[in-house]
């Protein structure tokens, strides 16, 4: 089997997968007004999602992470993660959601293999969610994790992204919570995407201000044993639950990066910082054999970035979160 390598010797066996670019939720440093969704015949299949996926499995690529939008808003979403785990290489597939619908849907995605799960909770205020999501569904994104809990999914990690003046205040009830819990609370640092105008570099709180926040209240040991990814991650003393730092705008996690994107349109991302996208569905619908898509993978990787621009050359980027997938 060869193996996906860029010219820079990073070994790619990560793709993040999105399922769909809608969503239920407005939050408000993900999309913008503008933002318009592909239309259905444009998003890819669950077969072509499938066919590339075994395909990159035949070069190494062994997690698979499943994003939107929301994924759960995309109908037999449990028949994907199925199929997905019986992919020979596949060796890991998870999930990021914003929990909404997950109480609901735990069970089918349980019976499909789901074992772990990400999901975004940027505030544990009931008022605030709805003020940052436009949504009032705080209690059932709650009522989400505790079904997750129940059903068994380990670890169980939120991904909170901290802006100034918006929710720095509730740095320290993240860190109760992932004790509480026996979590994993991943603080991310707010990043440049779309023409939302609320994206400013002065808005920015780094990782080192949250640890800082952080150490004043509980003590924080590096974990060790820690997985290959994006998170620096912390055991607080006195609980079972972690603390980690996604730092990609105050440092850079480049040289770590082991993964590339495929949209929901069809476009195979390099790099999460850059607007340079390349078209595979053309592939996959053009009659392309396995070989040449498999031939065409590994030339995009080779195209992969060594890293994005410095801080503060940051520019954002022209498509949102939602459009990108997480």
């Amino acid at each position: 089997m060869s193996k996906l390598i860029d010219t820079f010797d990073r070994v790619i066996n990560y793709i993040r997968v999105s399922v769909t670019d809608r969503c239920n939720l407005h939050c408000k440093y993900c999309v913008d007004g503008s933002f318009g969704f592909i239309p259905h015949a444009e998003i890819l299949s669950y077969e072509e999602i499938l066919r590339f996926i075994r395909i990159t499995a035949r070069l190494g690529v062994k997690k698979v992470r499943l994003t939107g939008g929301e994924p759960l808003v995309r109908k037999g979403i449990g028949y994907l993660l199925g199929e997905i785990n019986s992919i020979e290489g596949i060796e890991d597939v998870s999930l990021t959601t914003n929990g909404v619908f997950l109480g609901d849907k735990i069970e089918e995605l349980k019976e499909a293999g789901l074992r772990r799960i990400n999901i975004s909770l940027d505030t544990m205020k009931k008022d605030r969610f709805a003020h940052i999501t436009g949504v009032d569904a705080f209690d059932d994104v709650i009522r989400g994790i505790e079904k997750a809990v129940d059903a068994g999914l380990d670890p169980i990690k939120i991904n909170t992204v901290i802006i100034k003046g918006f929710n720095d205040d509730e740095i320290l009830q993240f860190v109760k919570a992932a004790k509480k819990w026996n979590h994993h609370v991943r603080f991310i640092e707010f990043m440049p995407f779309g023409d939302s105008t609320l994206w400013n570099s002065k808005d920015i709180i780094t990782s080192r201000q949250i640890e800082d926040t952080i150490r004043t209240a509980f003590d924080l040991t590096p974990t060790l044993n820690q997985e290959r990814g994006p998170a620096r991650m912390f055991d607080i003393a006195g609980g079972s639950g972690k603390i980690g730092f996604i730092s990609p705008v105050s440092t850079h996690i480049c040289s770590e990066c082991n993964r590339i994107r495929l949209t929901s349109g069809g476009m195979i991302r390099p790099c999460l910082f850059s607007d340079t996208e390349y078209n595979v569905k053309a592939l996959l619908r053009g009659g392309q054999s396995d070989d040449e898509i498999r031939a065409f993978v590994k030339e995009v990787v080779r195209v992969k970035p060594e890293k994005k621009h410095e801080m503060g050359q940051i520019r954002k980027c022209q498509r949102s979160l939602q459009g990108i997938g997480g």
